[in-house]
């Protein structure tokens, strides 16, 4: 309902683009500085804006075919773990590819190259006495076993290097002949800046250039390798230039264009990776398609810091913090929670703090869904609910929510406009002990919950199931017990709080508790307190309880307790 309410919406917004991408042919005047200049793609308006490193600046997001995205992202160099610093852009880009096809419509098609043959994953082999493809294999399955625990949506297809040398030789043997690289007499392929004049330098601007080192016989120093002449030990290829393999850069643009061909709508990476690698890219697949403009969006992440450090997170530095490892203290959903508190393409400071950040604002929302549903269930009473109201609350969020990731993909601002959801939806339910007679307003609370549970299913949060209840039916057993347990213990605690009658001469006063069974009501506040910190949080509501699964452990607020009176 969610996706067919927000493209009714966006159809009425939505229009071609009219204007027409000017082809610029790479036939000798690539020099021209003007042919730098971005040239907005022709095709489908999708009614988003993106920020695209190309222009530095909000762009409207054009596709070439009307809702399909092509998309290309750089995967890991498989040499290592996984860290933090990997899963912060993988999660950020898989939340903006849910936000294009869940609530936009669109189908994205993303490709990713696994790097399994590097001058790290050779050193590194020899370091482990194993072979590279042995190693390389190892931390693949490894980075794979990563993304799915933190519920990233695995590309259409995973390449890898090696299993695609064939192609990028016949790659950089056509850029040799477009006249933009060159072969040395020891057997390296370079690329040749100056053959392009003017067209090198889109992404300087947004970090210091700098140049690759390699061999005194490039013709510049700024050209980089395409083609390196294999080194004893090394693993080899056979080429037109003789034994070697690829450079780094080249891989990107040659697998891509094995997929997408000459025209890719979205190119994503870190903000590191924009140059050299990014820029190194598109001189090659523009000299090599002989286009003007071969990706129309870069779209970069921030790196992740450790709180207090000016660093990125990065194993060269040996400051991370491994998947797994976290993964031990957090769940997916809080890092998904944290990685949505702030902008896709902004630098984050992870923390312990940070992360209890994420974890409380899930922990709210979750607690207003429990709230909402045994409100809806007759189990918590309240005073009347202003039920106008609420459907206008509900109505403006959603407007919101969409404005928000329509520009830009803003999820810290489309979540501040759920949790106001959530703050309004609680202010209206004030418990009360008795409340006969007063109207009730389930349904609006029944739309609230269905809405924030799509919205967050969208971002890749999924609340109803917990870190330990993901695995097959054990979750729905898990539910039964707790299920069972709440109802005896709500029994004991009806039994428990049963009054002595009053007695019929004398003034009249309240009834009391049968002292006795005290004891029966201590025991039902130890049960509920022991089970908060192993994920169960019970909540007494006058004679009845209700129960909610919680992520983690959760700090235990203590309720009035019940001792005789």
């Amino acid at each position: 309902m969610l996706r067919l309410w927000v493209r009714s919406e966006f159809r009425r917004a939505k229009v071609l683009c009219a204007s027409r991408a000017v082809s610029v042919r790479c036939n000798g005047d690539c020099s021209s500085a003007s042919a730098q200049a971005w040239v907005r793609p022709s095709g489908a308006s999708t009614g988003l804006k993106a920020f695209n490193s190309l222009t530095k600046q909000k762009e409207p997001l054009i596709l070439a075919r009307e809702g399909v995205a092509t998309w290309y992202s750089c995967g890991p160099t498989v040499y290592d773990h996984a860290h933090l610093g990997h899963a912060c852009s993988y999660v950020r880009f898989d939340i903006l590819q849910r936000i294009l096809t869940r609530l936009f419509g669109i189908t994205v098609i993303h490709a990713m190259v696994i790097t399994d043959v590097d001058d790290k994953i050779i050193k590194r082999s020899w370091e482990e006495n194993v072979s590279p493809n042995v190693l390389a294999s190892i931390y693949e399955d490894e980075f794979k076993r990563d993304m799915l625990s933190l519920k990233v949506i695995p590309p259409a297809v995973y390449l890898r290097v090696t299993e695609n040398v064939h192609h990028i030789v016949a790659f950089i043997d056509g850029i040799i002949r477009n006249g933009h690289a060159y072969a040395t007499k020891e057997g390296d392929v370079y690329f040749d800046i100056q053959s392009i004049g003017g067209r090198y330098g889109k992404f300087v601007g947004a970090v210091d250039p700098q140049e690759e080192p390699g061999s005194t016989t490039k013709r510049d120093s700024r050209d980089f390798a395409l083609w390196k002449r294999s080194k004893p030990q090394e693993p080899f290829w056979e080429s037109p230039w003789g034994r070697g393999r690829p450079g780094w850069h080249i891989e990107c643009s040659t697998i891509a264009s094995s997929v997408f061909g000459s025209q890719l709508d979205i190119h994503s990476g870190g903000i590191d990776l924009a140059f050299p690698h990014h820029e190194n890219e598109i001189a090659q697949s523009e000299a090599y398609h002989q286009c003007g403009q071969w990706a129309n969006y870069f779209l970069h992440s921030g790196h992740l810091h450790l709180k207090g450090s000016e660093e990125k997170m990065s194993k060269s530095l040996k400051n991370y913090v491994s998947i797994k490892d976290f993964l031990q203290s957090y769940s997916a959903n809080e890092f998904r929670m944290f990685c949505l508190l702030s902008k896709y393409r902004s630098a984050i400071d992870y923390s312990h703090s940070s992360m209890v950040e994420a974890r409380i604002a899930l922990g709210t929302i979750s607690t207003f869904m429990q709230d909402a549903k045994a409100y809806m269930k007759g189990q918590l009473q309240c005073t009347p609910v202003q039920e106008a109201a609420l459907w206008d609350r509900l109505a403006d969020t959603k407007s919101s929510v969409l404005k928000a990731l329509a520009d830009d993909f803003d999820t810290p601002r489309a979540v501040s406009a759920v949790m106001n959801l959530v703050h309004h939806g609680n202010c209206q339910l004030q418990p009360v002990s008795t409340c006969e007679g007063v109207a009730r307003s389930p349904a609006v609370f029944g739309a609230m919950i269905s809405y924030i549970t799509e919205i967050l299913d969208v971002f890749g949060v999924d609340l109803l199931h917990t870190k330990e209840g993901d695995v097959g039916t054990s979750s729905g057993r898990l539910e039964g017990v707790v299920e069972q347990l709440t109802h005896f213990r709500s029994e004991v605690r009806a039994f428990a709080l049963a009054r002595q009658d009053a007695p019929t001469s004398g003034p009249p006063h309240k009834a009391a508790l049968y002292p006795e069974r005290g004891p029966l009501l201590r025991i039902c506040d130890t049960l509920r307190k022991d089970l908060a910190p192993l994920g169960v949080l019970i909540k007494d509501r006058g004679l009845t309880s209700t129960w909610e699964l919680t992520e983690g452990s959760e700090s235990v607020q203590d309720e009035e307790q019940e001792t005789p009176s």
